[in-house]
């Protein structure tokens, strides 16, 4: 994924003009031509297609009154073998909530995480019964785009995730959107409003996006899960391309990875305009985060190479204060994890 969306300096203070929600909501565009069966995208780009909204509340249960078994939730998406479904009927939590506009339900299912990490799977839904697709579009075809400021609103410090969407059963009246949100601060409690408006989809012949359903879907609820990382040991120090790097925190559970640590030099940022990432910066960029090397190894002797994880960092008294990490695209149960690497020192990772 693009750095201009992953790696954000200061999340919680960002504002944006109107020209640099342009720029930014073109290089959404752009990145919708290069589209996955999944559709993943940030989740920036979700806030940044939103416009000025009048404020509609609702807070809401599941229609029968039953909240979901977050194993029906997670396990189609997430895995469901049985060291999966146990993982994920000990973390996950049901939500329930919902709000309906224009003949549409968006209902937030179940909520599972960690400390750092969190995963909402939203369910949106055609009140009329029909298939939620018109006959001449489906999700393999079509990249979809929501605006609005997702779920992630009671994430607190510097934020970074994606969205994305998948169709269970084209040919049914319902499809799901899941959200991940990771933050350099404790996100296990709190109350989150979920916010969208207007579900649209990318036209590849036009280079357009183009309205699917109109509307505006606002609603609350509690967060409340314990954190299920293991927390390993900090103090390690490693160099690599002249810097010096001290790891302060490493945690890692069957959701997720976060990795904090320093390096002994400021990152200087260019003087590039709103909305642009330079080339100095996309350097410096790949020199405190993309280049830090994660390995995940296995018990099985698989290497999963987490590199790329989004992350942040924080120019601070002459160092550099910076958190890498991301949620991984199935559950991992702890006891298939052997090891985990960072920057070449390796962490065991305990099993109970």
């Amino acid at each position: 994924m693009s750095s201009l969306f992953e790696y954000k300096r200061e999340m919680s203070a960002l504002q944006f003009t109107p020209e640099q929600k342009k720029t930014l909501a073109q290089a959404a565009a752009d990145a919708a031509r290069k589209q996955t069966k999944k559709s993943r995208r940030p989740l920036l780009r979700t806030a940044l297609i939103a416009a000025a909204m009048a404020v509609v509340l609702v807070v809401g249960s599941s229609a029968a009154g039953i909240l979901p078994v977050p194993a029906d939730v997670f396990a189609p998406l997430f895995g469901g073998n049985v060291a999966q479904t146990e993982v994920i009927d000990k973390i996950g939590h049901p939500i329930g909530a919902s709000a309906t506009d224009n003949g549409i339900t968006i209902t937030a299912d179940a909520i599972m995480g960690d400390e750092y990490n969190a995963v909402i799977v939203y369910t949106l839904t055609r009140d009329d019964g029909e298939r939620f697709f018109p006959a001449d579009k489906s999700l393999d075809k079509n990249y979809l785009m929501m605006g609005g400021f997702g779920g992630g609103s009671w994430v607190k410090g510097g934020t970074y995730g994606t969205t994305w969407f998948t169709d269970q059963n084209p040919e049914d009246h319902q499809i799901q959107m899941v959200e991940t949100v990771s933050s350099d601060k404790p996100l296990t409690h709190g109350t989150a409003t979920a916010e969208f408006q207007d579900l649209c989809y990318w036209n590849g012949e036009t280079e357009q996006s183009e309205m699917l359903y109109s509307g505006h879907w606002k609603f609350r609820f509690d967060v409340d899960y314990e954190d299920c990382a293991v927390h390993l040991d900090g103090g390690q120090t490693f160099s690599q391309n002249g810097l010096n790097f001290t790891i302060d925190a490493v945690s890692i559970s069957p959701l997720a990875v976060k990795v904090n640590y320093t390096a002994d030099a400021q990152v200087q940022w260019s003087s590039a305009g709103s909305g642009q990432q330079s080339e100095e910066d996309a350097r410096q960029s790949e020199r405190y985060l993309e280049n830090i090397a994660i390995l995940l190894t296995k018990t099985d002797g698989t290497v999963m190479d987490l590199s790329n994880s989004g992350g942040g960092l924080t120019p601070e008294n002459g160092v550099t204060v910076c958190h890498k990490g991301q949620v991984f695209e199935e559950i991992i149960p702890l006891e298939d994890m052997a090891s985990l690497s960072v920057g070449g020192i390796v962490y065991e990772i305990p099993h109970a």
